[in-house]
C-alpha cells in the first residue's frame, strides 16, 4: 500500500480505492478532480433543457392567422418546448372577456393530440388571458 502511495505522489495523481472489499483492495491512480469534472459533465449532458415559447393571439385574429400560429405552436411542442398562449384585450374588447376565454379554449383544443394543459385558460391580468401547454 505504501509503494502505491509513493507512485501516486511521484506521478502527481490521486490514489483512489475502487474495491475496498476485495482481497487485496483494488486501487487506481487518477486525477480525482478531472474524474469528478467529467462525471458532472456527463450528468449535465443527459439533462434536457426545456424552453418556454410564447405565442400571442388577439380577439379579432383571423382564421388564417390562427392556423399559422397553430402550425408554429405544433412545431414548438414537437421540439419538446412548453408554449404559453396569451391574448391581450384592449379597449372595448375587455367587455367581451367571455368571448375571449371561449376563443382561447377553442384554440387550445387544437393541440390535445400532442399536448396537455399545464395551466388551463385563465385571466392573468384584467386585460390579459393565457394558458400553458406542455408536450405529452
Amino acid at each position: 500500500m505504501d509503494d502505491a502511495i509513493e507512485k501516486a505522489e511521484e506521478a502527481d495523481l490521486d490514489l483512489v480505492e475502487v474495491a475496498p472489499d476485495a482481497s487485496p483492495p483494488v486501487c487506481r491512480l487518477l486525477d480525482y478532480g478531472k474524474f469528478k469534472y467529467r462525471q458532472e459533465k456527463k450528468k449535465q449532458k443527459g439533462q434536457q433543457k426545456t424552453h418556454v415559447k410564447e405565442v400571442r393571439i388577439g380577439l379579432m385574429t383571423e382564421e388564417h392567422d390562427l392556423n399559422t400560429k397553430a402550425k408554429q405552436i405544433r412545431e414548438f411542442l414537437e421540439d419538446g418546448d412548453r408554449v404559453v398562449i396569451s391574448m391581450r384585450l384592449s379597449g372595448r374588447e375587455k367587455a367581451h372577456d367571455d368571448m375571449a376565454m371561449e376563443q382561447l379554449s377553442e384554440f387550445g383544443q387544437k393541440f390535445t393530440d400532442i399536448a396537455k394543459y399545464e395551466k388551463k385558460p385563465h385571466r392573468d391580468h384584467p386585460s390579459r388571458l393565457s394558458m400553458m401547454l406542455a408536450p405529452q
